[in-house]
């Protein structure tokens, strides 16, 4: 059975100011996160599945269908504030999703196999595709998860301090917590962070998590139980968000099996400043020229 990639595109975009999910940056008017599908597909995915929020409906549509029809099994899936809130009410003046593991459940009845979770707004490199697939088919189950961790350093901007969720790993290369931190960037060689944990210097070569995760189907079932508990305790808070690190922390303390941690060689770039853009353009423009990509990708 071949995996399913599942793609998150229904985050606001606050710091970026705009739908940079459908923003065109290949030279061909490719979007990032055809890039990815074109690595997945390459490397034996069978299905697209697009988390997205039910207004941006059509306009997915109108990109996407034309273009890969016929190539992959695409779905649809929307993120709704009431999704799995079972008869509880949205806070009054809600508008921020629920977060990321809220937004994977919400493709309960759209996956059945085993399936890798990224961002629409992130490049992840076709290594990083190559290694979620082989896991996927391989030895992916109920009690056994990943992550693709990616080095610290190649995950920086130049126009702002990111988030980063830092990972923990064992001798075994198994996930034993993340750690998030805010406010990373370079000091004079050092990578620092701006927060109120510790270490404030943080390894160069440390592990990070930029959300490209590979779950077996019993994800969903796992994550359902832990929303309830966090609907029934931060709620009625206004920004409050369930995100995958907070599953993925409670299947490992709880017992619930393990995480590998699966090192890239691949380079990330990504969008969270208006200011990335032309540095992705760029960076899209370089491999295309070393024929890592086509000009008119699904030419």
């Amino acid at each position: 059975m071949k995996p399913t990639l599942v793609i998150l595109a229904a985050g606001m975009a606050s710091r970026y100011g705009g739908m940079k999910q459908i923003e065109p940056f290949g030279p061909s008017g490719e979007t990032i996160m055809e890039y990815s599908i074109y690595d997945a597909v390459r490397a034996g995915f069978g299905k697209v599945v697009f988390i997205i929020r039910r207004q941006f409906a059509e306009s997915f549509q109108s990109i996407f269908e034309p273009r890969l029809k016929g190539l992959v099994e695409i779905g649809y899936v929307y993120q709704e504030l009431d999704a799995f809130l079972e008869g509880r009410q949205v806070p009054a003046g809600r508008e921020k999703p629920w977060g990321t593991a809220h937004a994977v459940l919400c493709a309960f009845d759209a996956v059945a196999e085993p399936f890798a979770v990224i961002n629409a707004d992130d490049f992840y490199g076709r290594d990083a595709f190559e290694k979620a697939a082989a896991f996927l088919t391989g030895a992916c189950d109920a009690r056994t998860y990943s992550i693709i961790g990616y080095s610290l350093l190649k995950t920086l901007s130049d126009n702002g301090t990111v988030n980063r969720g830092v990972c923990e790993v064992d001798g075994k290369g198994h996930l034993t917590g993340i750690a998030e931190r805010l406010n990373i960037h370079m000091d004079g060689g050092r990578v620092v962070c701006n927060d109120d944990a510790e270490p404030r210097e943080l390894p160069i070569d440390a592990q990070v998590s930029m959300n490209f995760w590979c779950f077996h189907p019993s994800y969903f079932d796992y994550a359902k139980g832990l929303f309830q508990a966090f609907l029934d305790s931060r709620m009625q808070e206004p920004k409050s968000e369930f995100f995958i690190p907070i599953v993925a922390d409670r299947f490992i303390r709880e017992g619930g099996g393990e995480i590998h941690v699966i090192p890239t060689s691949a380079t990330w770039f990504g969008v969270t400043y208006k200011q990335d853009a032309d540095e992705v353009r760029r960076s899209v423009t370089e491999l295309v020229a070393k024929g890592e990509y086509l000009s008119r990708l699904w030419s």
